[in-house]
């Protein structure tokens, strides 16, 4: 089993009758238990039978963001799209019978309470008058997810996808920049009309989700959906405030710099990536030589990141290439079976390439310490609020192998990184509160929405200005952002870990032992712990706690700081 590849492992389509079967017969088996190893042992086995649907599942997930336009594997996603929700009943009726069995004391005391809390998570979203509207969420977000893979755009004589035309909005003239980004901007507004109608079902659909459930619209089992299980919107809306008062003047403060660097009266939205007047570092490579760089530094920085990078190479285990059809996004996935980590992206050959590669294999080296640490895979995954900060952090961690990647620019790339980090988190939170005012109002048109997202960047990015772009001007730069579409809610988790990486900047800095052992101690809890309990064994604040946001920045504030002064 240790030579097998990627390329080599065989989809073969779920029984779903099988996998109902199976359901209805280990909860029976959990009801005429007679001691808790007995329900110990339905749970091992439900655990194994799990892992290999999950990875049938992960394996033709993969395979359709390799080529949406695939047609077996496009079949497929419809199938088990449909198909998997008919399932939950009988997940739901089994989680009840291992919830209410007299042995749960002893469940728990082999399992931790957060496997009771998971249970209650699922048991509070579900409703079997969701089902079909379940089925109905998935065929929409996976006809957004094609019109992005299928982009076309004709440009400086080349047909380019999304990823391919933003490496033009860091080109040296800014005629060129300008043109590439209202190329991108065309694309949108071409596709407008359907992207409303999507994004209009989808606020139908899961408000309908919400009201099933008993609440008002689908905000709390959105929250629930990403695992929150302690703390509400009130905290949330309380961080973005606080984003608004320490982060937002300091972006202020980058822009203005920048804009004296390329000699300009202002930084116009298609100048934001361009941060140096004579280019920005670029990696010295292609795809191969990055991948060999990270193997290089994996090993380097520790033993466990280096057995780690080597089990990545050798496995197939990352596709990075842009290519024609391939969906337009990054992730990082686990195929259970082979406790196996999947790192997709589209290399583009600017600085994203370095961040991408490292922020997704933060994520994967987390998920490959957990699937090695935890005793079941209900805890391979942490929380979407918990993951980013793996992510995140690992950017961090990398910064002093940046030579490497980018030889003389090395400086270039640390400093345009760290300003991205710093002006990312206003956007963040734009995103989470126009989706909170999209489901709490759906009877706004589809025009006031995006006009709402207009009042966001001007709240948030002040600076934000699209010269002679009237369609982001008047509001429609959102729909880039897939989240928004697909995974409702998870955005504001960048944020929130940004400042968890931010904390790990300085723990490295100051003390690089500890603050490796923090963080492999994170990795290693995997979905164990609650969100707080998480950040505890991390030794990470809370960001919600008033004055969080400013003593998480501090550092990372001061480095920016001094070096805009010395660019």
């Amino acid at each position: 089993m240790n030579d097998w590849k990627f390329s080599e492992l065989k989809y073969t389509r779920p029984d779903v009758d099988a996998v109902r079967a199976s359901l209805i017969e280990k909860t029976e088996k959990v009801k005429n238990a007679k001691c808790a190893e007995d329900v110990i042992d339905v749970i091992y086995a439900l655990d194994e039978e799990s892992k290999h649907l999950n990875t049938q599942f992960v394996l033709m997930h993969i395979r359709h963001t390799l080529s949406a336009t695939d047609e077996f594997y496009e079949k497929e996603n419809e199938y088990l799209n449909d198909a998997f929700p008919t399932i939950l009943p009988y997940e739901n009726a089994l989680n009840e019978a291992i919830a209410s069995s007299p042995y749960r004391d002893g469940v728990e005391a082999k399992f931790g309470k957060q496997y009771f809390t998971q249970i209650d998570l699922a048991k509070k979203q579900f409703c079997e008058k969701n089902i079909p509207l379940i089925q109905r969420e998935a065929k929409l977000t996976n006809e957004y997810q094609k019109i992005m893979a299928t982009c076309e755009i004709d440009f400086d004589g080349k047909t380019l996808n999304l990823y391919g035309i933003q490496k033009y909005f860091e080109h040296e003239d800014r005629a060129v920049r300008k043109a590439a980004h209202r190329k991108y901007s065309e694309f949108y507004e071409k596709n407008e009309e359907r992207l409303e109608q999507i994004w209009d079902e989808l606020i139908s659909i899961r408000n309908e989700m919400g009201r099933n459930l008993g609440y008002e619209n689908f905000i709390p089992v959105g929250y629930m959906q990403q695992g929150r299980t302690d703390y509400g919107t009130e905290e949330v809306a309380a961080f973005r405030e606080q984003v608004r008062e320490e982060i937002v003047p300091l972006c202020v403060k980058i822009y203005e710099a920048q804009a004296k660097r390329l000699g300009l009266d202002e930084v116009k939205a298609f100048d934001e990536k361009r941060v140096f007047p004579d280019g920005n570092a670029t990696p010295i490579g292609d795809e191969d030589f990055m991948v060999g760089q990270a193997k290089k530094m994996y090993e380097e920085m520790s033993p466990e990141t280096g057995e780690f990078i080597n089990f990545m190479i050798s496995h197939e285990l990352m596709d990075l290439k842009n290519k024609p059809g391939k969906a337009s996004t990054g992730y990082m996935t686990s195929i259970m079976d082979y406790s196996a980590p999947f790192v997709f992206s589209n290399f583009n050959r600017t600085k994203f390439d370095m961040e991408v590669l490292t922020h997704e294999l933060g994520h994967a080296f987390a998920g490959y310490m957990a699937m090695r640490s935890q005793p079941i895979s209900a805890y391979y995954s942490e929380s979407t609020d918990i993951a980013e900060i793996h992510s995140m952090s690992m950017e961090q961690f990398t910064y002093k192998y940046a030579e490497r990647f980018f030889g003389d620019k090395a400086d270039k790339y640390r400093f345009a990184h760290l300003c991205d980090a710093i002006t990312f988190v206003p956007f963040g939170v734009a995103v989470d509160e126009f989706q909170h005012i999209c489901y709490a109002n759906p009877s706004l048109t589809p025009k006031q929405r995006t006009m709402k997202w207009r009042e966001l960047e001007l709240k948030y990015m002040p600076w934000r200005k699209y010269k002679d772009d009237e369609f982001f001007e008047r509001g429609g730069y959102w729909y880039h952002k897939l989240h928004i579409f697909l995974y409702p809610f998870y955005y504001i988790n960048y944020t929130l870990t940004t400042m968890g990486a931010m904390e790990f900047k300085k723990k490295m800095a100051l003390d690089p032992e500890k603050a490796w052992k923090d963080y492999l101690a994170l990795c290693r809890i995997g979905g164990s712990k609650s969100y707080l309990e998480s950040l505890e064994a991390a030794d990470l604040s809370v960001p919600f706690r008033p004055g969080a946001v400013k003593k998480a920045m501090s550092y990372a504030k001061e480095c920016v700081l001094e070096q805009i002064e010395k660019f």
